[in-house]
């Protein structure tokens, strides 16, 4: 089952995971006009999306103030309604917001056989820029609050070290 979401204001818009280090899952939620939309990604979605919203603030003038640190944890229950797969970003100058699009990931069938048509889901979601550099410090926070990186190749060391192929 497909869904469509689009909000126009949007009341937050935050990243979280769940689960211990080296185990956890990845989430995206939006919640806006009483609803709650959330989205299980990769650690790698989150932190892309920083960079890049980063990127289109760049050039944009410096925000007043962010949201507060309680806006940005994710609101329960945590249940994903599809698993990310592409994200759209732009700049909508009229209304000085960010829109980013959120699309379902297309999952290939297993078998020969013809393609069946299906509807993907998808969240597009106007951010102001204040909330967009609040997800963006939260987002870094979320992604780094993991197992820390090997110095010598930027893997992830377990609690029990890691085989390091560098350090041959």
């Amino acid at each position: 089952m497909s869904l469509y979401f689009e909000f126009e204001n949007t009341d937050a818009f935050t990243a979280g995971a769940l689960g211990e280090p080296g185990q956890r899952t990845f989430l995206l939620q939006v919640r806006a006009e009483g609803q709650r939309i959330t989205i299980k990604c990769e650690k790698e979605q989150v932190s892309a999306l920083s960079v890049y919203l980063r990127k289109l603030l760049a050039d944009a003038p410096d925000v007043s103030h962010a949201p507060i640190n309680e806006v940005m944890q994710l609101s329960q229950p945590v249940v994903p309604e599809f698993v990310l797969g592409t994200v759209g970003l732009a700049y909508d100058t009229v209304s000085d917001r960010l829109v980013i699009q959120l699309d379902e990931i297309e999952m290939k069938p297993d078998t020969e056989s013809p393609a069946v048509d299906q509807d993907f889901s998808r969240v597009r979601a106007k951010i102001t820029r204040d909330q967009a550099v609040a997800f963006c410090k939260h987002a870094d926070e979320v992604v780094s609050s993991g197992r820390p990186s090997c110095v010598f190749c930027g893997r992830p060391i377990d609690k029990d070290g890691h085989l390091c192929p560098r350090m041959n």
